[in-house]
């Protein structure tokens, strides 16, 4: 039985219950103290691919601070 845990915020495609994945909180200041939400990645590459969602995504981020500290 597969099951579906949730959908990774980078790919959109569905994380499978066997499949590793990370789990990202995210705190909103918009919120005003609500619970944070979560932001869920694929770990390992999917087929074909060279890095994680979750690699790719930390290296956008990385990418954008780095971007913003330049300028």
């Amino acid at each position: 039985m597969i099951v579906c845990l949730d959908e990774c915020d980078y790919c959109r495609s569905s994380i499978f219950s066997g499949q590793r994945w990370v789990r990202a909180k995210i705190y909103d200041p918009a919120l005003n103290g609500r619970d944070p939400s979560y932001h869920c990645y694929h770990a390992e590459p999917l087929a074909a691919e060279e890095g994680s969602c979750w690699e790719k995504h930390e290296m956008e981020r990385e990418i954008a601070r780095m971007t913003v500290c330049s300028a």
